[in-house]
Parts: C-alpha cells; sequence; structure tokens
C-alpha cells in the first residue's frame, strides 16, 4: 500500500501518526485515506490495517457502508433478506487536495465517487494537541456536502435488516492483541451494555495503552456508539443507527470526534478528566 502524497502528524516534536491520502487498494476495499499506524507519545501502535479478520478496516478514518446504495466502508454489502453478499457497488473517497497542512493537522477536501459520479463533497479537519506527556488529543471533523441534484440517504445494516449492525461513520480499528480490550463509559463497563447507545465518552483500554472518543458537538453526541472488543477491537458512531440519514442537494451533515490516546491503562475518572481537557474549547 503506497501513496504519493502523505502528512504526519507531530505532538511534541514527535510522530503520533501517518495519513495516507493516496492509497492503492482493491475497488471491494472501498479505497479511502486513512490513518495508520497511530502511536501512542511512547510509541505504541494503537491501530491496524487491513487486518486478516476484516480486510476492509483500515486505520481512523470515515466510512460508510450505504450511501444511496454504494458501498463505501468495504467488503460484503448487506442485503435485506439475503444477508452478506458481494457486490460491485463499492465507491471511493478521492483526496482533493489540502486546504491546510501543518506538523499538528490539516485540512483536506475529498470527493466520494461511486459510479463515475461524484456523491458527496467532505472537508475533514484534523488535528493533534498534547494534553499530558503520556497522553494526546486527535480532533476529528467531517462535513459531507450532498454534491448531487437529488437527495441521498446514508444507512448502514442496521437500517437495511440486521439488527446490531449500526456502523457507518468515524471509525477507529484498534490494535489487536491477545487478551480483548475492556470498554467502560461514565456508567457502563462491557461490550453488551455499551453497544448501540449513547454515552458522553467511551473508552477503550488495551494492555498498555486507552483510547478515550467523545462526540465533540451536541449534535455528534446523539448518535450512538457501535462498539467491538470480542471479535475485533473498533468504535465507531452511528450516523444511522435505526433510520436512513437523508441530506438534500447541497446540505451538508457535520460531526466531530475527538479521541484521547494515552499511554497506560486509564481508570474511569483518569479518562474523563483527560477527555474533558480535550474537548474543552
Amino acid at each position: 500500500m503506497t501513496t504519493n502524497d502523505t502528512a504526519v502528524l507531530r505532538v511534541a516534536g514527535r510522530p503520533v501518526g501517518r495519513y495516507v491520502t493516496r492509497p492503492e487498494l482493491p475497488d471491494r476495499l472501498s479505497p479511502r485515506p486513512y490513518l495508520h499506524p497511530v502511536t501512542t507519545l511512547s510509541g505504541t501502535a494503537v491501530t491496524e490495517l487491513s487486518p486478516a479478520d476484516h480486510t476492509h478496516h483500515l486505520g481512523v478514518g470515515v466510512a460508510v457502508p450505504d450511501v444511496e446504495g454504494h458501498n463505501f466502508w468495504g467488503g460484503r454489502t448487506y442485503v435485506r433478506d439475503r444477508g452478506p453478499t458481494e457486490l460491485d457497488n463499492h465507491g471511493a473517497q478521492r483526496h482533493a487536495g489540502f486546504q491546510l497542512r501543518d506538523p499538528d493537522g490539516f485540512v483536506e477536501e475529498l470527493r466520494w465517487m461511486a459510479a463515475g459520479a461524484e456523491l458527496l463533497h467532505e472537508r475533514r479537519t484534523v488535528a493533534a494537541t498534547e494534553l499530558t506527556d503520556a497522553a494526546w488529543a486527535l480532533d476529528f471533523t467531517f462535513s459531507l456536502t450532498n454534491a448531487t441534484a437529488s437527495t441521498l440517504s446514508i444507512g448502514s445494516p442496521a437500517t437495511n435488516g440486521r439488527p446490531g449492525a449500526a456502523y457507518g461513520g468515524f471509525f477507529w480499528r484498534a490494535r489487536k492483541e491477545a487478551a480483548a480490550p475492556d470498554v467502560l463509559t461514565p456508567d457502563a463497563e462491557s461490550e453488551a451494555d455499551i453497544h448501540g447507545r449513547t454515552a458522553d465518552w467511551l473508552a477503550l483500554v488495551g494492555a498498555t495503552w486507552t483510547l478515550v472518543f467523545a462526540g465533540a458537538t451536541e449534535r455528534t453526541r446523539r448518535d450512538p456508539w457501535f462498539v467491538r472488543t470480542g471479535e475485533y477491537p473498533g468504535v465507531g458512531s452511528s450516523l444511522a443507527h435505526t433510520e436512513r440519514l437523508p441530506i438534500e442537494p447541497g446540505d451538508t451533515v457535520v460531526r466531530r470526534i475527538v479521541t484521547v490516546v494515552a499511554d497506560g491503562r486509564l481508570d474511569r475518572d483518569t479518562a474523563a478528566s483527560l477527555i474533558r481537557k480535550a474537548v474543552s474549547p
């Protein structure tokens, strides 16, 4: 997987993330820009790229399984009454250029292309900020504008008939280790109790690292969390949980997720304190 245009995020002079804008990937993986590897300040990797269990999981980015029937997630498409099905319906997110590019972040324009046409135009803003000597924050905002003359709608396997599978939107494929990571929110601490529910923040706690996710706007916080720990470690924020999300021509959908990337296994109070610091204006 190569590229001719990458950005390296740095915090306090240390590289913490590599952003690949033009990956060379097969169509069925829904090619798209991604962050990988993302690391803690001590250098521990906290992302995975094309793991054997889900080759279409690409580090950190935005992936949507159904944009008006086009697959921008990768892999099979869930079809009502048929289940996961191989279809020739994959789209691609094309890097159109950086509006801003600094060591600690960038602003990027992207075109979501399918069947030879641009469906969505995206502006993506990413920034890295130091919080402590053992933690930093990734601030990730994406704005999707309908570039067509008709209403587009975003769906998920859940809206297409597969309960509990409302993935699609911001998604972080975390590092897989010998033991599954712990997951906790302010008032819950298991995949079964957290998946598909809203929470002010969510922490994924690995062997020597912790990721703390939070919606940084009121609208983003209304999206339920998609969480996997047992099958694989991954966290996303669901754009289409129980109903499809329509976008009228020219309208824009905006979501902002802030993630604390920390060395060590954080407890609930420390995770809450760090994410408050990261999200505060």
